[in-house]
C-alpha cells in the first residue's frame, strides 16, 4: 500500500496554470522553413530584389514631387525596414545552420561507423592473407613435386640398374 500524502521532504508541485498560453508550432516544419528562407536570402535573385527595392524607394523618395514621397532624405523609414528585415533573417538563418550542423554530425557519425566497420574488414582481410601465405608455404609447388618425383624416378632408375646387374651377375 503506497502512501499517496505529500511527504515534508519534497517540495510540492505547482500546478498553477499561466495565464497567457503559449503557442505551439512543429519545430521540423519552423526548421523547414528556416532553411528554406535562408536557402533564398543566400541566393543571386533575393540580392537583385532588394537592391531594386531598394534603388527604387531611393530615387521615388529623393525625386518624386515631394507630397507623394513617404520617405524623406536619411530615410528612415527604409532604414527601419531594412533592420527588421535583418533582425528576422539573423535568427532564421541560425537556426537553419544549427539544423545542418546537427545534419552534418550525424553524417559525420554515420561515416565514422562506416570507416570502422571498414577497418575492421580490412584488419580481418589483412591476417586471412597473411593466414594464406603461411599455409600457401607450407604447400609443395608444381616445381617442388617435379624435382622429388625425378630424384625419385633416378633412384627407382638406379635400383633397377642394380637389380638388373645382379641378376646378370648371378646368370653368369
Amino acid at each position: 500500500m503506497t502512501d499517496r500524502s505529500p511527504r515534508l521532504d519534497t517540495p510540492r508541485e505547482s500546478r498553477r496554470q499561466p495565464l497567457v498560453r503559449r503557442p505551439s508550432y512543429n519545430s521540423d516544419a519552423f526548421g523547414s522553413f528556416a532553411e528554406q528562407f535562408a536557402r533564398y536570402m543566400g541566393t543571386a535573385r533575393f540580392l537583385m530584389w532588394m537592391t531594386g527595392v531598394v534603388v527604387i524607394w531611393v530615387l521615388w523618395n529623393a525625386f518624386a514631387p515631394a507630397d507623394l514621397t513617404f520617405d524623406e532624405f536619411p530615410f528612415i523609414f527604409l532604414t527601419l525596414a531594412l533592420s527588421l528585415q535583418a533582425s528576422y533573417a539573423a535568427p532564421l538563418i541560425l537556426l537553419a545552420q544549427n539544423r545542418q550542423e546537427q545534419r552534418d554530425k550525424v553524417v559525420a557519425e554515420q561515416d565514422r561507423q562506416a570507416n570502422a566497420r571498414a577497418h575492421a574488414d580490412m584488419e580481418f582481410l589483412a591476417r586471412e592473407v597473411a593466414s594464406l601465405r603461411m599455409s600457401v608455404g607450407e604447400v609443395a609447388t608444381r616445381d617442388f613435386l617435379r624435382s622429388e618425383l625425378r630424384s625419385l624416378l633416378s633412384d627407382l632408375d638406379e635400383r633397377s640398374e642394380k637389380a638388373d646387374r645382379s641378376e646378370a651377375g648371378e646368370q653368369a
